[in-house]
């Protein structure tokens, strides 16, 4: 099984690096950017056919070491 997992802070969590980008993006002249996000993404093969135990999986994955859930949120994505 193939899973996409996406890492992003959560709400109200300041943002360095979207703040460098965004400043980055305007000095290049991309006007009218707002609000850059900065995240990350984890694509990950984990053995097995039932996307539900993959899923549980991934999560655990997540919740030790893929994702600081104080102050960020994730998201998983399975595919075969």
């Amino acid at each position: 099984m193939k899973a996409r997992v996406t890492v992003t802070l959560k709400n109200g969590v300041l943002d360095p690096q979207g703040q460098a980008i965004e400043g980055s993006l305007a000095s290049l002249g991309f006007g009218g950017v707002a609000n850059v996000r900065q995240g990350k993404v984890f694509d990950i093969e984990v053995a097995g056919t039932d996307a539900e135990s993959a899923r549980s999986q991934i999560n655990a994955m997540c919740e030790k070491l893929l994702a600081n859930t104080v102050i960020e949120n994730y998201s998983v994505e399975i595919s075969n």
